[in-house]
């Protein structure tokens, strides 16, 4: 993977450029659209999630609470049917629970071939 500044190359998990994840909320750990990953981003927010109640009910219990907004630091809170760049690991957990959301696949990291299997990915991928 090529680095420009912090952030790791921008290839999504086929090979491909990545796509944005969402504008509107802007989402990604660099809040650029992108769900781009680099070395200050150890939660690897790599995966772009199409978040529904149901996911944001779990997340919330969890502790990974998406949907509430904080003005502090300028978030909305994400709302169903909204697109956001979600951490890996909490992505990995949510499988394990038979709980993930579904994904935009094109605007996925290729990181996240570091934690999930492309074909497990390609499973829960809604734009392929």
């Amino acid at each position: 993977m090529g680095t420009v500044g912090d952030k790791q190359s921008t290839l999504n998990v086929l090979g491909e450029p990545m796509e944005p994840c969402s504008l509107k909320p802007l989402t990604g750990f660099y809040r650029d659209g992108y769900c781009n990953t680099g070395e200050n981003n150890p939660g690897i927010h790599a995966v772009c999630i199409y978040a529904t109640a149901e996911f944001l009910t779990y997340s919330k219990a969890v502790g990974n609470d998406l949907s509430t907004p904080k003005p502090e630091y300028n978030f909305a809170g994400v709302k169903a049917g909204e697109s956001w760049c979600l951490s890996g690991p909490r992505f990995v957990e949510a499988l394990m629970n038979d709980k993930a959301p579904k994904i935009f696949i094109h605007a996925t990291h290729e990181r996240m071939l570091e934690l999930v299997d492309l074909e497990v990915l390609k499973q829960y991928a809604i734009d392929l």
